[in-house]
């Protein structure tokens, strides 16, 4: 893509959310805990997070994202997750609505940690009536990948469809530079084509966001999976951060010709909710410091800053909390804020994402942004009690 004109300049920085935090700690909008620390940046990131994943494909539907973006960046969310993918591309411009509303009502952009993904095909304004047609015309046409590249039919793991997605999600989020774009879900790849292999496709992809970290089109990047951080170690679809981490050392000595540099592979996402516990309970991750761990522990030893997707399964866990936690956390109002509750109290998670479309549902995570995490004992209790 060409350079683009009026893009918002700037990105998350250390200053501007640490004085976003004190803000609305001082203003009750949150309690002591809501803000989690960035790894080696010093930045400060909200417990809990915006997603735009879900919602029909209508100016409707933007519009509300807009809103709640708007309303959850002034009111101590700084952190909004959105995919090239999601709602058809149209997620990329509500965000973008939500970014400018927030910035007319003071909030600065450096405040504000804004991450999209990118893998799986954008389908840009709704299915194509031919799909065979659409693929040669929007992708093979452009150097973008080859039907051979594609798994699932959906997902393409090249760092010319990736550029492609990381200048889209820029241009019509309408900022210069990301904070953090992740590969989605890059281990669909690995049953098509095993891990080696899918490993080899994901190196030179790094090695293009080493150089859009250079470019400053993004600050940082990671992957996010399904299941790869939460299988067995021997299961075929088992991704390690640590293996993840090497791919990207090597990649940031390609790109630099140093062979002492710093990757910016900073973050990583997985399911994680009262059901899907596997990322806190499962020991399937050697760190390479002599431990076996699991992959919220790993992370926080390698300093990798871990999200959760999935906190409300896709909303089920709005509507019915396992008995545990329906028990210890009896006196919420309602399940979702149990849920949320139980997610952004699980020692290693930095950020638990919530995909929102309706305003009202924005209220619950508000609400409970602004309560002290559960107590470290509390929380472990929960478990023992299962067990």
């Amino acid at each position: 893509m060409e350079p683009f004109e009026g893009l918002i300049p700037g990105y998350a920085n250390a200053k501007a959310t640490r004085a976003y935090a004190e803000q609305h700690l001082a203003a009750g909008h949150a309690a002591e805990g809501h803000y989690s620390e960035f790894t080696r940046a010093k930045m400060r990131l909200s417990s809990l997070g915006v997603g735009t994943f879900g919602g029909a494909a209508t100016p409707e539907v933007d519009a509300r994202i807009g809103a709640i973006v708007t309303r959850a960046l002034g009111a101590g969310i700084n952190v909004i997750d959105t995919a090239a993918h999601y709602r058809y591309g149209r997620s990329l411009a509500a965000v973008g609505a939500g970014v400018r509303g927030a910035l007319v009502e003071g909030v600065p952009r450096e405040a504000m940690f804004l991450i999209s993904k990118g893998g799986f095909l954008t389908l840009d304004g709704g299915p194509p009536t031919d799909m065979n047609d659409w693929f040669e015309r929007e992708i093979v046409g452009p150097g973008l990948g080859s039907r051979d590249q594609l798994a699932k039919g959906a997902h393409l793991l090249t760092p010319e469809y990736i550029d492609y997605q990381i200048d889209l999600s820029r241009k019509r989020m309408g900022v210069e530079t990301l904070d953090a774009f992740l590969v989605d879900q890059p281990e669909v790849h690995i049953a098509e084509i095993g891990k080696e292999m899918a490993n080899r496709r994901l190196e030179p992809v790094f090695a293009l966001l080493e150089r859009a970290v250079r470019e400053n089109r993004i600050r940082a990047y990671g992957i996010s999976t399904y299941e790869g951080f939460r299988v067995e170690t021997d299961a075929p679809l088992f991704q390690s951060l640590t293996s993840m981490q090497g791919l990207a050392e090597r990649a940031a000595q390609e790109v630099t010709g140093d062979a002492h540099a710093r990757h910016h592979f900073r973050l990583a996402m997985l399911p994680f909710n009262q059901v899907m516990l596997e990322g806190f309970t499962r020991f399937n991750t050697a760190t390479g410091k002599g431990n076996i761990a699991s992959a919220l522990q790993a992370a926080h030893q390698l300093e990798v800053y871990m999200m959760a997707s999935h906190t409300l399964l896709k909303g089920h866990l709005g509507r019915q909390s396992v008995d545990i936690v329906g028990e210890r956390l009896a006196e919420y109002p309602n399940a979702a804020r149990r849920a949320l509750q139980f997610n952004r109290s699980t020692p290693g998670l930095g950020t638990s994402l919530v995909g929102i479309s309706c305003t009202e549902h924005l209220d619950d995570l508000l609400a409970v942004a602004a309560l002290p995490l559960l107590e470290r004992q509390a929380y472990l209790g929960m478990y023992q009690k299962a067990e």
